[in-house]
């Protein structure tokens, strides 16, 4: 794996990351892409069932080669009382404590806040739910899926009188997730900087889509104007939308600058729209949005993708195309920027898979480790937290730890 020249930005930073799927781990990724120690708590048996979802790769899954490399696995049954406290001595010495599970679960095990923030004051912890900690419907088990519908994203997207799809990631949790590290980030800072505490942040997976729905509410509020599906277009804002091209590809062109509304006028030959003044500014060219998509899509459809592209290119014009997995992988730009990179896993498997993002100048993210096998580091990781050969060994035949399982 790569090694960064500079020492990584949050190295010396350790987290102990409880969360299984996606929020929490993915969370439990990024801060372990720029150099956090992540140890990484599975459940006994399958451990984390995103080790055997999806595509599998010889019983492993090649998502989870993305979701938890630089990870450290740890197999420890949070069940019973020895393995509770396993969880107590490693989060007493950690600087952060991601968990995603349905709120109260922790407490039941003795592992609440306010029993972790006494046994360690500076502890951040990252809470991700489906609802939150607190509310009515705290209690409710919730998916990204759930969170990315009450968020206000589903009932957006599709198109005009369809029924509302969902985007085909969970993108409510990778939503939620980056928004529990910019707390985690905002928490270690305030502790480092400013002499605080530590803190924990509590992140609903439907607050977080609901931070990305722009000016819906206030639309609602101020005029009582529902946002509704649109397809492919982007409501309020003209001319931008996919165009049918020669070869049976969608092209996105996007005109709805000023300038670049005339440019892309003038390059398509119909410099009178260019110059028409009820044309020149948005509003204007809102109200003949449906007159200015089929005259831009008779232009497209008798060209090749490629050939737009290209045209569009030299206009200076924002357009592209809509890419595939197969177009990112093949794709030079995606290459020269560094965005997908190849790994071996520990099964042997040559992997493309995407590079640490973001880019930082002078301490970039890099990949040390690839995703672990079940319970490979529990008797490390228990050694350097003070247990003893003896401990290690008892808890392992009482089946509280697991090691080393393929």
């Amino acid at each position: 794996m790569s090694q960064a020249a500079s020492p990584l930005p949050l190295a010396g930073v350790r987290v102990v990351e409880l969360g299984q799927l996606i929020a929490g781990p993915f969370a439990g990724k990024t801060l372990a892409d720029f150099g956090a120690e992540v140890i990484k708590i599975e459940p006994p048996g399958e451990g984390d069932p995103l080790r055997t979802w999806r595509l599998l790769h010889q019983g492993t899954s090649v998502w989870w080669q993305v979701q938890s490399r630089n990870k450290q696995s740890v197999v420890v049954d949070l069940r019973r009382p020895e393995g509770q406290e396993i969880a107590r001595r490693l989060i007493r010495e950690a600087d952060v404590l991601i968990e995603n599970f349905r709120p109260g679960t922790l407490e039941g095990w003795g592992l609440g806040w306010n029993e972790l923030s006494q046994l360690n004051p500076g502890l951040v912890m990252l809470r991700i739910s489906g609802y939150g900690q607190t509310g009515p419907y705290r209690d409710r088990p919730g998916f990204g899926v759930i969170g990315e519908a009450m968020g206000g994203l589903r009932y957006i997207t599709g198109e005009p009188g369809r029924v509302p799809v969902r985007v085909g990631l969970s993108i409510g949790d990778s939503l939620a997730s980056l928004h529990g590290v910019i707390g985690v980030l905002l928490a270690l800072y305030h502790r480092k900087v400013n002499g605080g505490q530590g803190q924990y942040i509590d992140v609903a997976l439907y607050e977080a889509v609901f931070n990305m729905l722009e000016s819906t509410l206030p639309e609602y509020d101020a005029f009582g104007v529902v946002r509704e599906r649109t397809g492919s277009a982007l409501p309020g804002i003209a001319p931008t939308n996919a165009y049918p091209c020669q070869d049976g590809q969608y092209v996105l062109v996007a005109g709805n600058g000023d300038s670049i509304f005339k440019r892309l006028m003038e390059v398509i030959g119909r410099p009178d729209l260019a110059n028409d003044p009820e044309l020149a500014h948005n509003e204007g060219r809102v109200r003949r949005v449906e007159e200015l998509d089929r005259v831009i899509g008779g232009w497209t459809v008798s060209r090749s993708i490629q050939e737009v592209l290209n045209v569009m290119a030299e206009a200076k014009v924002p357009a592209g195309r809509i890419y595939s997995a197969r177009d990112i992988a093949e794709d030079p730009h995606y290459a020269a920027r560094g965005n997908v990179v190849r790994i071996v896993t520990r099964d042997g498997l040559e992997l493309k898979v995407p590079a640490v993002l973001p880019q930082l100048s002078e301490t970039p993210g890099s990949i040390r480790m690839t995703a672990p096998r079940l319970g490979e580091d529990t008797e490390t990781v228990l050694r350097r937290f003070g247990y003893s050969p003896e401990q290690i060994a008892a808890l392992l035949e009482a089946k509280v730890i697991g090691g080393g399982e393929a």
